[in-house]
């Protein structure tokens, strides 16, 4: 009988864990998926936690919930990968053989990277919003503060929803405007990036809302250490930026069982073909999601229109036929700006993000770099879409690939 292997049941393996269950015969196949957490997060919902928007038991869910019948399902910490014998080394000791490896190990928050960053203040007035414990921390911060220096501070790329940190800032704005007290608030957007954003065309429109929201931003800024005494992050060039709340994203790294695999870059993510999905180095082995080294975004919407290149190309690969699946880089996100509005971008590899319709042309009901009621009801909807389609494995009525229906070409040649 023939083997796949899924390490990491997070969103990318349960996904493909639900696609081959589907597709391979279980007569033929024996399909495992391996995590050491029980608990499903919808990491989307992080960011609307601190203020109120979702609790705790609106981004959690049971794992075993979306896993198939019939797969083997181990609940270990995974130590090591040895590709060339085609094995992977549970930490209690599990050896485990595969014909093919899927890799969904994704990526988490190194806080520890950064000088001083999970000092004395950590979680007291330093907080992530990139897990379900800082989330919830800064909620009860938040309820309480009176006010002062709010700094929202990415300290280096990649990270996971590269537009998180810029949503974060705008929904304060809207939070602390709600509260009344948004005169008391300095909300300062620290970035390492020259501009708002990773993609030219959105960051001119992002740096416009950043300066009509009267939310101060400095760019170019690598993040150093925190001095915890005098509550300053400084920079490696010794810029300082005073807070008296610090919103961190810290360095993200992938698993560190990929170090111990030694089969990373110097922050453990796996060097893959951009278009393929299949490792530079195994040809058996595929990466999904965070865990890959790609020039995408990481967000939820990158691994949905990967795991449909994935499986076609292992499908190709097992089937003995070509692999002919590409992924083209496709990402669309939501971004919240606050007051019941949010934006929606599209772009991929290739092509920046543009005006238009999505994802159909005029009707929409989405409009791309430019800010609805309609692209915030989309941006909640993503939640249901999420637990009852998306992880299932189910076909949605996007195509994996970017196409340019809907999109104001001509104004990008102007």
């Amino acid at each position: 009988m023939k083997k796949l292997l899924i390490l990491g049941a997070g969103t990318g393996g349960t996904m493909m864990l639900n696609k081959f269950h589907k597709a391979l015969d279980p007569m033929e196949w024996e399909i495992t998926i391996v995590d050491h957490i029980e608990t499903h997060f919808y990491q989307p919902g992080f960011l609307f936690i601190p203020f109120g928007i979702y609790k705790e038991e609106d981004v959690i869910r049971p794992k075993r919930d979306f896993f198939p019948k019939n797969v083997n399902v181990i609940m270990e910490e995974i130590d090591k990968i040895v590709p060339k014998e085609n094995k992977v080394y549970l930490k209690e000791g599990t050896e485990l053989i595969y014909d093919y490896l899927i890799i969904a190990t994704g990526s988490e928050i190194a806080p520890e990277e950064t000088e001083g960053l999970k000092g004395d203040l950590w979680y007291n007035c330093i907080f992530d919003f990139y897990t379900i414990e800082g989330a919830m921390n800064l909620a009860w911060f938040f309820e309480k503060w009176e006010g002062g220096k709010l700094v929202i501070n990415i300290t280096e790329f990649p990270i996971k929803c590269p537009v998180a940190p810029l949503e974060f800032a705008f929904l304060a704005d809207w939070y602390f405007t709600e509260k009344k007290m948004r005169d008391k608030v300095e909300i300062h957007f620290v970035t390492p990036l020259s501009s708002a954003f990773t993609k030219e065309k959105c960051a001119e429109v992002m740096a416009d809302y950043l300066t009509e929201k009267n939310i101060k931003t400095t760019v170019d800024f690598s993040t150093g250490r925190v001095d915890n005494e005098n509550k300053k992050i400084i920079s490696w060039d010794e810029m300082e930026v005073p807070f008296d709340c610090l919103v961190t994203v810290p360095t993200n790294k992938g698993n560190s069982c990929i170090e111990r695999s030694g089969m990373g870059d110097e922050l453990n993510f796996i060097p893959t073909d951009k278009y393929t999905l299949q490792s530079k180095d195994y040809e058996n082995i595929f990466v999904i999601g965070d865990a890959t080294d790609l020039p995408s975004s990481k967000a939820g919407s990158v691994v949905h229109f990967q795991s449909e290149v994935l499986f076609e190309n292992i499908m190709s690969l097992i089937n003995g036929k070509e692999m002919k699946a590409k992924f083209d880089g496709h990402a669309n996100c939501f971004i919240e700006s606050g007051f019941g509005k949010a934006l929606l971008i599209d772009f991929n590899y290739e092509t920046e993000p543009l005006k238009g319709s999505y994802p159909l042309p005029v009707i929409g009901p989405f409009k791309l770099l430019q800010e609805t009621r309609m692209n915030h009801f989309g941006k909640l909807l993503f939640k249901w879409t999420y637990w009852n389609l998306l992880l299932k494995g189910r076909e949605l009525p996007v195509s994996n690939e970017m196409t340019m229906t809907g999109k104001q070409i001509d104004e990008e040649k102007e």
